[in-house]
Formats: C-alpha cells, structure tokens, sequence
C-alpha cells in the first residue's frame, strides 16, 4: 500500500509550492488506494507558531484534501527520539561530542581560509571519557569514504560522494533536542511512509537521512523530489509573484478547484489537457511524469482557469461562495439572471463580487468622465421617455421585457441604440461599463429602475 505524507513546519504561513507538494502526494496515495497522512515537522518550539498551524489546517479543509488518521505533531515525540538515539548510542553508530562552539568555529574558519569544505573534524568520534562542565551534542558515525545514491524518482540516481557532504552530523542538541534530519527518517519510518514527494530543495539532506535510516535498519522509502517553481523571469519564486498565504487565495476569490486544478499542472501535465477534475487527477496523476525542471508560475493561466470553474459552477453553489463577501442571494428572485450574467464577465469571486454589489446597490455617485460622455444634450429626454415606458408597465420581468421598451423609445425618437444606452448605463449604474442593461433592470426590477433614472437626472441636470 502507498502512504504519502505533507510535513510542513508551523513556522510561516503554508505557501503555494508546499501545497503543490501537498497535493502531488495526496493523488499519489489516493490512486493507489493508499494513505495521505499529515504530519506537523514543530520541534522548532523558538519559531513553532499555532496560528501557521491552524493556517495550515485550514487550508486543508478549504481545498478539501483530507489527510487519514491523526495528524502526528513531533513536538509529541520526544520520548520516542530519545529511545533511538540512545540505540545508536548503544550500537556505537553514534557518540557524544563535546567540541565547544568556539572551537568548531575554529575549525571551520581554518578550513574556509584554506579554501577547504566546512566540517566536523571527527575529534570525539572514538572518545571514551567526558568532559567536565559542557553538555555534549549527539552525533552519528557518518561513513568516511564512498559514495550514497539517491534513487529519485523524478531525477533518476543521484550519487554523492561520502566526503564531499557528509561529516558526523549532529542527531541531538545539548539540550536533547533531535534534529531535523533525525526525525524525519525516525518519523517517516514509523508512520509507514514508503513514498516521499517533495520539494527539490530537499535532495541535499537525502543522503543525511539515508544514513540515518540505514543506522537504524530501517527500509528506505522511494523519493520522488520535485523541481521548484519559479516567476516568469525564471528566478524563484517571491511573494510578489504569487508565493504567498495559500489562503489569501481564498481572500482573492479563487475557487478549490481551479486553485488545485492550477497547481497539478505546474511541473505534471497529461497529453495536452488542461482541465482536470479531482478524479481525474487522482485517476491520470503518476509521481514519475513529473517534469524533471522547474515550472514557471503564470497569473494569467490561473485566472482562465478559475473563470472557466465560475462558468461552469452552479448557480446555488455560486451563492453560497459569494457569502464570503457579505452578499446573500440565496433568496433573490432573480439570482438565476444575475448570476449567469456575471459569471460571463468575472475572473475571481472577488470580482464578481463587486460586480454584484454594483447592480443590486443604488449608485450614490457617478463617474465623472462617464456622465461628460453620456449625458449630453436631450439626455433628460431620452430618459424620461424610457421612463414613462416603464411605468406604464407593470408587467417587467424578463431582459427581453426591457429590451423590448429601449428599442421603442430608439424607433420612436428615431435615434441610435447609443443615444439611450450610454445615460441609461449611467444612470443604473454609474459608470458606463457593466452587463447588459436589460439584464440589469431585470435584475433591480422595475420600481429600482425608475428610482436610478430619477435620481440621476436630478443629481445631473
């Protein structure tokens, strides 16, 4: 069985390449009906923030990916790291040194001005004694000489040679506190990970885990890491550019499933589609296919994305989204036309939102560069008799039901669509740009509509 793994550290906000990483491994277990399980990496307990954690899980349940089991939190289990170093210890796999931090910072000034790779010496590696009066760190016997090949399922074979990275590398703090790379192949061997996607930037502790692994007899899992995302310009990717608070996406008006659907395709691909369901993804989705460079981030493709799920969500499900920006048309009798005529035109919910909140709100205001483009000479005309069609029909329902009425007053006063279009827009609006306006006093309904013209020949004749 496949079991996969997310184990961000609740140091900062959950970024967009750590739930890309997410979600390759959640597909992975789910097509192989395997597990997905979260793990919080907090023994950093300096920089552990509870508020990134529950960010972190939040996250989580807005893109619906659902982690089996408990969620492990290695700030739990300490006692469970102690138990294999003191293995270790006991096996003489690992030692206890006691090189103070002005003599290790010694060492690697004299190796830096000889232009030599910075390591531990091995001083204390076959020490037998202690040292009165300093708390020791734990390190590992790392090998000496030779090479380890990282099996990578993306990158293929990865060889390292022994010398060139490694040194005895600390596996415990003074304090007792384990390390990093300690834990995780403690933690991953524990939890049954037996495959491990993520990041590329974590190839160079590989061999360090490796060698923790294989100190402690445990299987090594397969490792599939994947390259990084970048901007445009191809150099890494900054907040600006859209490495940010995975849920400020949800703040931007981005739906799940564009969001996911965005972030399957950054580095993956499957013959030339673009658009995936989640079964799908979890049906099409192999680790192996993985693109072996970094992938370019790119706004525009994620906002045809999202306009593309707007377009095809449905409307009482589009309602329930827009409940997030204090709008609620559940109820709205004619929440059909107005969402159909806005999900046409809007890229996020965000937008689509104000783009709401501009129809369904009386103007109080009026765009002044619109009003001098529109309101010229026999504006008030043209209004009026609009106006007068209207109010003598009380039955105004439908777009046609409007449309039927401008082009009345158009063939009646003998004059362009225009004429009547930019100071009605105006008018309902406030500005000339908008859906179409026999939609809108469809939408308003006729006593609103009447309302808008009035006020906005009084406020501009």
């Amino acid at each position: 069985m496949v079991v996969t793994r997310f184990a961000p550290s609740p140091t900062g906000y959950l970024h967009i390449g750590g739930l890309r990483t997410a979600l390759f491994s959640y597909l992975w277990a789910k097509k192989n009906g395997g597990k997905f399980v979260l793990r919080i990496e907090d023994t950093d307990k300096a920089r552990n923030s509870q508020e990134a954690t529950q960010a972190i899980l939040e996250a989580f349940e807005w893109l619906g990916l659902k982690h089996d089991g408990d969620i492990t939190y290695q700030s739990q289990r300490d006692d469970i790291y102690a138990k294999y170093i003191q293995q270790l210890l006991d096996e003489g796999k690992a030692y206890r040194c006691y090189m103070s931090k002005e003599e290790l910072t010694q060492i690697r000034e004299t190796q830096m001005a000889n232009k030599e790779r910075t390591k531990y010496n091995g001083k204390y590696r076959d020490f037998k004694g202690t040292v009165e009066g300093v708390e020791p760190v734990i390190r590992i016997k790392a090998p000496l000489s030779g090479e380890i090949i990282v099996r990578d399922g993306v990158k293929g074979d990865v060889s390292f040679q022994s010398e060139d990275i490694l040194d005895d590398f600390v596996i415990a703090r003074a304090d007792g506190t384990p390390t990093y790379n300690f834990v995780v192949a403690v933690d991953d061997h524990l939890m049954g990970i037996n495959e491990v996607i993520r990041g590329d930037d974590h190839l160079s502790n590989t061999p360090k885990q490796i060698v923790v692994y294989e100190a402690l007899g445990f299987d090594l899992p397969k490792f599939y890491h994947v390259p990084m995302i970048h901007n445009s310009a191809g150099k890494k990717l900054s907040k600006r550019d859209g490495a940010t608070d995975v849920m400020a996406y949800k703040e931007m008006g981005y739906t799940p499933a564009a969001l996911l659907n965005f972030l399957v395709r950054l580095g993956w691909s499957y013959s030339d589609q673009e658009i995936f369901s989640m079964d799908e993804m979890m049906e099409l989705f192999d680790p192996k296919d993985i693109n072996k460079s970094a992938s370019i981030y790119n706004t525009e493709k994620l906002d045809w994305l999202n306009a593309h799920y707007l377009k095809n969500t449905p409307n009482t499900t589009l309602a329930q989204f827009l409940e997030e920006y204090d709008l609620v048309l559940a109820s709205h009798d004619k929440k059909e036309i107005l969402l159909d005529e806005l999900k046409e035109r809007a890229k996020t919910l965000k937008e689509m939102a104000a783009l709401v909140k501009e129809i369904i709100h009386t103007p109080n205001s009026y765009d002044a560069k619109a009003v001098k483009k529109a309101f010229k000479e026999g504006f008030v005309d043209i209004l009026n008799a609009f106006a007068s069609k209207v109010e003598s029909c009380q039955e105004l329902h439908l777009p046609n039901d409007y449309h039927h009425l401008m082009q009345e007053v158009v063939d009646e006063l003998e004059i362009g669509f225009g004429k009547i279009g930019q100071p009605l827009r105006v008018a309902l609006l406030g500005k000339l740009s908008g859906p179409g306006l026999d939609s809108v006093m469809a939408i308003i309904g006729r006593e609103e509509t009447l309302l808008r013209i009035h006020n906005a020949i009084s406020a501009n004749s």
